[in-house]
């Protein structure tokens, strides 16, 4: 069975092959996952690693918005609270 899904090739220009090393643990974890759901190997990694760019892009997205405003101190903040009354 392993043979077969090693020699199985996708077709062309769908996906890139690579070789990836995980940890022991890791490694068990996504093979037991990926009996489990019945996926491959790939797919959960090609899911997981979409997630993860995508999460980093809404951090830059959120990064990129801050730029825009205006710097305070910490200092002048604080001043500016106590003018105010609030402190």
């Amino acid at each position: 069975m392993t043979s077969k899904r090693q020699n199985a090739t996708p077709a062309k220009g769908s996906s890139t092959r690579a070789t990836v090393y995980f940890e022991p643990e890791i490694h068990k974890a996504l093979r037991l996952r990926a009996a489990e759901s019945g996926l491959p190997i790939s797919q959960l990694v090609n899911e997981a690693l979409r997630q993860k760019f995508a999460d980093e892009a809404a951090d830059l997205d959120a990064f990129l918005l801050q730029q825009d405003e205006r710097h305070v101190s910490f200092e002048h903040f604080i001043c500016d609270l106590r003018r105010r009354g609030r402190i």
